[in-house]
């Protein structure tokens, strides 16, 4: 299965009728494994805060967590393996697999709850694979 497929079959996927509006899957040195069409576009620094909280838990905390420009506040995740960040009305969950970080940005009327279970199911998948 290509990692095209799994952003769009699995991370993209229909939850009681919402959606992510944004995922990706990307290498932990920042590559683009795959992606929605309309993911931010990031910069690499901002990847390596996120690596370096993954390593250093609660070193994004003082910041926020930025994806492509925009501030997320870092709330409660599970140290050294998943950050959840809220912004207004939507938010992002980031895990970390052995190989690559699983990215889903979402919107209302989706909830914390269900972005955390896509992004975090297919990231214990992967786990479970060796990636």
């Amino acid at each position: 299965m290509s990692w095209q497929t799994y952003v769009d079959d699995h991370l993209l996927c229909d939850i009681e009728g919402n959606h992510l509006t944004a995922a990706a899957i990307l290498g932990q040195d920042g590559s683009i494994w795959a992606q929605s069409s309309n993911f931010p576009q990031f910069k690499s620094d901002e990847i390596s805060a996120i690596i370096k909280d993954f390593d250093e838990p609660g070193s994004l905390a003082p910041t926020g967590l930025f994806l492509g420009g925009t501030k997320y506040m870092v709330i409660q995740g599970e140290p050294g393996a998943v950050i959840r960040g809220k912004k207004g009305p939507g938010g992002i969950t980031v895990k970390k697999t052995t190989q690559a970080l699983i990215i889903g940005v979402y919107d209302e009327p989706m909830t914390p709850g269900q972005c955390n279970m896509v992004v975090e199911r297919l990231g214990d998948y992967l786990i479970d694979q060796g990636f």
